[in-house]
């Protein structure tokens, strides 16, 4: 499939796979099962919400696969952050991950920011 592949696109997709390796990586018992799939679920989720403007039925709903992927951004922060002030995780990984995942919410809120200011 081709589209116009823009940066958001590619730091989403790096960034889905750098958290499928840290997943990987995590010991598979109970607790750290949980988390790695939560943040499995939600750093994967970022990448495909953006894909699928692609595709969007309207402006409507082209904006609302931003906003989707912005609060999976967010949620994929919150998981990181348990991660790492749990000892789960050491502090370069989190702090490699969480600025990743600190731009990719910059870049999506300026885009939601001028995708709005553009409908007025």
């Amino acid at each position: 499939m081709n589209y116009n592949k823009y940066i958001i696109d590619t730091k989403s997709e790096e960034f889905a796979l750098h958290i499928i390796s840290l997943c990987k990586e995590l010991k598979s018992d109970g607790l750290n099962f949980v988390l790695a799939k939560q943040l499995l679920r939600s750093g994967t989720s970022v990448g495909a919400n953006l894909r699928e403007r692609v595709n969007a039925q309207s402006r409507r709903d082209f904006i609302n696969k931003f906003q989707i992927a912005l609060k999976e951004a967010d949620e994929s922060a919150y998981w990181l952050e348990l991660l790492y002030k749990s000892g789960i995780i050491e502090e370069s990984k989190f702090t490699l991950l969480y600025n990743e995942l600190k731009e990719i919410i910059a870049i999506i809120t300026a885009s939601l920011n001028k995708l709005k200011n553009n409908e007025d």
